[in-house]
């Protein structure tokens, strides 16, 4: 077990940990939690070696193996298979001493490093790494690019999926989900669910931690203290112990009655949609720890719009897509016949599984890019505000966070609806927690919840009427995350929200939209419903890339026969004996093809009855069960999935085989 008794931890002169005791016994999932700053990732560094403690004791058991994400962004020209491979360290450590032993040629040696390399793995290893890779989002034909073609996001995606093929008794995850798509996402906290070592994870996404966590431990005000139970269990906990302490509580009571009001308000309007239901329960949760909601330092709120138009945009018949990199060339359409309306008051969840077309559909919605075919007509002082993913990098690095208010007055001009002189700016940065000196601190020396609040700042100051949001809450810790729900809730205009923490859809979209298969429309369904689409299509897609794959390699029809030779031909008269060669060679690879036949017929047999198990798996995974149940049925399905790999690639070894026999 992991022990901490009275431990000090200090970064530079801040004490971030005062006389902390807690146990981490083997086999928990812990979710660590605190609000940025208060020392998560310092005590990171303590558990994985790079930082020791101030004072106290601290012990983590020697023989434990550790696996954790590299934050650092991987330059190689590795394939992202052999990238990922290389992050199981223990065949690593077998293959030097296999090669130590045939160098050495001690027979033994060589006999126990294979005996090792087996019980390791070996034999399954490229299968299971790219079942990682897939897993995360790829595609088969990205298994063998090289990690340098792919972007920052996907490369830190490998990076995950390198520390998840690691074999570890201790596993850190420090923010995993943070470049990650909803059906990614899900598909890890599968893999979790399975992980059979003891997890500690840091994370702002509620739902995950409430997926894969049965511990919480809570950083705040220099203490450390354990709580059993996932996030919502310890939010729960934590309201309860704030209430009963009644100078705090009787200073909340003003905060909590406002929460109260937009609860009431919001409750008051959800339909019996099976979507708003959601958003119902999601409110319910808020007023169960007002408390707790109320103690948060940091709220802002979306000035009203000057007008809403209705409709505030009307598609028609459109195609979405790229324009051609050449003259002539045709455009790449990746979505078509997009005919949607966006009516005043609308809030809309814009679902999808990876590489779909969302981030098109937002692109085109958003400016950034044209649409390909139709029109889309906006509606009469329409101001849309767009917090895009890559916002965070168009930040100007070297400028201070009142320089870009102050450039964002002067663009604006006489369309901006807020006060613009340089005090009134620095007071608006102050409500957004940019106070005193930081509203001169260089962009580029702030932390990625930092860049995004000046994000939101600059956004909410435009008085939008049209929200577009896409992963606004990447680098939001929880407290800014509620901020920004209560504030989404309370906003006037309309909202589209492209996102995956699944908290925050529920509690602000009324409706959902499905980006997926070439088209654009309404999910009848709420977040459970779309995981268990995101399950069955990312399995759809599967079974497409192995049909393509079998069809590939499949056998050619064979050639026609030459034609006999002319009556007159010599060499026909004299090919008595050839034709005796030739169909002895036909005896001996129709005798050599027969094992072969016979085998690749029991290896169809086993795949379909794999293919079943796995399916009725898959269901079952889906249902309410007992944690023991489910950790059982994952092991079982990536059994299922490994002995389906292997078993795929000696078909394709046998098909190459009996292709080559002419049979």
């Amino acid at each position: 077990m992991i022990t901490l008794k009275n431990v000090i931890l200090r970064r530079s002169a801040k004490l971030l940990l005062d006389q902390a005791s807690v146990v981490i016994n083997p086999g928990e999932k812990v979710g660590l939690v605190g609000r940025n700053g208060a020392g998560k990732s310092t005590l990171f560094a303590l558990f994985n070696g790079t930082l020791h403690e101030d004072g106290g004791d601290f012990h983590k058991p020697g023989a434990w193996r550790m696996a954790q994400v590299a934050q650092d962004m991987p330059e190689t020209s590795e394939s992202a298979t052999d990238f990922v491979l290389a992050g199981d360290t223990r065949l690593g450590e077998l293959r030097a001493l296999l090669a130590a032993a045939e160098a050495a040629d001690d027979g033994m040696a060589i006999a126990h490093a294979y005996t090792d390399l087996a019980d390791a793995g070996e034999y399954d290893a490229v299968p299971r790494a790219q079942a990682l890779i897939q897993g995360l989002g790829f595609k088969s034909s990205e298994l063998d690019q090289p990690v340098d073609s792919f972007s920052g996001g996907w490369r830190m995606r490998l990076q995950l999926a390198r520390a998840l093929m690691c074999p570890s008794d201790l596993l850190l995850l420090d923010e995993p989900t943070n470049h990650l798509d909803l059906d990614a996402l899900v598909w890890l906290e599968s893999w979790l669910k399975g992980y059979a070592g003891t997890m500690i994870v840091i994370s702002h996404d509620r739902e995950f931690l409430d997926a894969i966590t049965d511990v919480t431990m809570h950083i705040e005000h220099a203490k450390l203290n354990r709580y059993g139970g996932n996030y919502s269990k310890f939010e729960e906990m934590r309201a309860l112990q704030m209430e009963q302490q009644q100078s705090a509580f009787a200073k909340q009571q003003d905060k909590i009655a406002h929460l109260q009001k937009f609860i009431d308000r919001f409750k008051a309007k959800a339909s019996k949609a099976k979507q708003a239901q959601s958003r119902v329960k999601a409110l319910e949760r808020m007023e169960k720890v007002a408390p707790l909601l109320a103690e948060a330092e940091f709220t802002f709120e979306f000035k009203e719009p000057g007008n809403i138009p209705n409709p505030m945009m009307s598609i028609t018949d459109a195609s979405f897509g790229y324009a051609a990199e050449e003259e002539g060339a045709p455009p790449k359409i990746i979505l078509q016949g997009v005919s949607k309306s966006v009516l005043a008051g609308q809030r809309i969840g814009i679902l999808g599984a990876n590489g779909q077309g969302k981030s098109t559909f937002v692109k085109t919605v958003a400016h950034d890019m044209a649409p390909i075919a139709g029109e889309i007509i906006e509606g009469k002082g329409l101001r849309i505000g767009y917090f895009a993913q890559q916002e965070l990098d168009v930040l100007r690095p070297q400028d201070t966070p009142l320089e870009h208010m102050i450039r964002l007055a002067r663009e604006m001009g006489a369309d901006a609806k807020q006060p613009s002189r340089e005090q009134d700016l620095r007071s608006y940065l102050g409500t957004f927690n940019f106070s005193g000196d930081m509203v001169k601190q260089p962009v580029g020396t702030m932390s990625g919840g930092e860049k995004a609040r000046l994000v939101l700042a600059m956004m909410v100051w435009q008085r939008p009427n049209l929200l577009l949001l896409d992963e606004p809450t990447n680098h939001l810790d929880l407290a800014t995350r509620e901020a920004l729900a209560m504030a989404l809730n309370e906003f006037e205009g309309t909202l589209m929200l492209v996102s995956h923490d699944r908290a925050l859809l529920r509690s602000v979209c009324d409706e959902f939209w499905l980006v997926g298969r070439g088209v654009v429309g309404p999910f009848d369904g709420d977040l459970d419903d779309y995981q268990r689409y995101l399950l069955d299509e990312a399995k759809r897609m599967r079974e497409e890339a192995k049909t393509a794959e079998r069809a590939a390699v499949a056998p050619v029809a064979a050639a026609p026969a030459p034609a006999a030779p002319a009556a007159g031909d010599a060499r026909g008269a004299s090919s008595k004996a050839q034709r005796q060669n030739d169909a002895q060679a036909r005896q001996q690879s129709a005798s050599a093809a027969k094992p072969l036949k016979r085998e690749m017929e029991q290896l169809e047999t086993r795949m379909a009855a794999l293919q079943q198990e796995q399916s009725a798996l898959e269901t079952r995974m889906q249902q309410t069960l007992a944690p023991t149940e489910i950790a059982d049925a994952g092991k079982r399905l990536k059994a299922v999935s490994t002995e389906s790999g292997q078993l795929e690639e000696r078909w394709l070894e046998l098909t190459t085989q009996l292709e080559a026999l002419g049979t």
